[in-house]
């Protein structure tokens, strides 16, 4: 799968978002500002959550590996596989306590 935007097209369209912003914000703003779908479409798909900077944004939207954010060539590659900023997809997601813990509990 490839990634049409890069992580400067995606700042571009951020940039006078006031910060901390939430996900719908900095898609509106993108919006109200005529950025590309493609940059609209990278900022839907990162994680429902507040964010203190643009950088922040920067990290968590999928983006062509190409982009520069000051990564090296893994953590670049390790972002265009997974996207998102490290650890966000287990915050997330519900999963059941192991035996252990609900013994423990009990």
């Amino acid at each position: 799968m490839t990634h049409s935007t890069s992580a400067r097209d995606v700042v571009e369209a951020i940039k006078d978002v006031d910060f901390p912003a939430d996900k719908n914000t900095l898609i509106e703003a993108a919006s109200r500002k005529g950025a590309p779908p493609e940059v609209i479409k990278a900022l839907r798909g990162i994680p429902p959550d507040q964010y203190a900077n643009r950088k922040e944004v920067a990290r968590s939207v999928r983006v062509d590996p190409d982009s520069d954010l000051g990564l090296s060539p893994a953590q670049r590659a390790e972002q265009a596989r997974k996207g998102g900023r490290p650890g966000q997809s287990q915050r997330l997601r519900e999963v059941p306590k192991p035996p252990v813990e609900e013994e423990l509990d009990s």
